[in-house]
């Protein structure tokens, strides 16, 4: 409790430590708006909140994302630099568990990377995944009738025969994307990676220990040791958090879709699972 006010009585009189915004960005990146999803209208505000607070030298963000979304995530970490540009302020990422693929993609709109030992980078990569339930449905006895006005408006439908020029299209569309990703990194990490292309770009992830050879990231530690190092030992952390209704009402688990609600929140739980399994994590 004295330490409590001595804190309070320091800021009073502006003579507290260095204070820096805290935004913590965790989980997977999607556009839709269940609770623990990142994209730019959850994460927007928060930035801005951060970015806003004009004493701060130095914002921090906290990357723990097995990716997601690669519009979302070229969202977000552009978001990072406008405002940074903006403000003048020095970005640091500190990576928890994992910055990879869309994660990574976020985390190099920073400054700086630093990252625990163990973490995940990397991941620089595109993937598109899904199920074919052609044989399935002919041993059900079950006939797909589909109507189209174009003749690839039904591409890749699961209950379908899987065409060539498909596949080819949703490849190439990968493509663009990955050459997206690649040129984001390159710009954002220029001069610092220290591996060729088809090493780096190739969808593989490492430990944050040999994310540091090839220039993935900038350093290893974590939040308070590094920042407690650069700006004092009296640094105050300031975690930006999203604000709640003065009169909210608890969450349930049932939304206004009744159970279907309930069926794509489990949907979500089981795609996010997916995401976070493919690291082992």
């Amino acid at each position: 409790m004295a330490g409590r006010i001595r804190n309070w009585i320091g800021k009073l009189f502006g003579r507290g430590g260095t204070v820096i915004p805290v935004v913590r960005l965790n989980g997977v990146i999607a556009a839709d708006t269940r609770p623990g999803r990142l994209n730019i209208a959850a994460v927007g505000p928060l930035l801005k909140r951060a970015f806003d607070m004009k004493a701060a030298p130095a914002i921090a963000i906290i990357v723990n994302s097995p990716g997601g979304s690669p519009v979302q995530s070229r969202l977000i970490s552009k978001r990072i630099r406008d405002l940074a540009d903006e403000t003048g302020k020095h970005v640091i990422v500190f990576v928890e568990d994992a910055a990879a693929s869309g994660g990574y993609f976020i985390a190099v709109g920073g400054d700086e990377i630093i990252a625990d030992p163990s973490s995940i980078v990397g991941s620089i990569g595109v993937i598109s995944a899904g199920f074919g339930f052609v044989e399935a449905i002919e041993k059900l006895g079950i006939t797909r009738r589909v109507y189209t006005a174009g003749k690839s408006k039904s591409t890749l439908d699961p209950f379908m025969p899987e065409k060539a020029e498909d596949v080819q299209r949703l490849s190439d569309f990968a493509l663009d994307i990955h050459h997206v990703f690649i040129d984001h990194v390159k710009t954002r990490r220029q001069g610092k990676l220290t591996a060729p292309d088809d090493e780096i770009f190739t969808g593989q992830w490492w430990s944050a220990l040999r994310g540091l050879e090839l220039g993935l990231i900038d350093a290893i530690g974590d939040l308070h040791e590094t920042l407690r190092t650069r700006y004092g030992a009296d640094v105050q952390l300031k975690l930006i958090e999203p604000k709640r209704p003065l009169l909210s009402l608890p969450r349930i688990g049932i939304s206004a879709g009744g159970a279907g609600g309930i069926t794509g929140d489990v949907i979500a739980s089981v795609e996010d699972r997916a995401l976070w399994s493919r690291f082992g994590l």
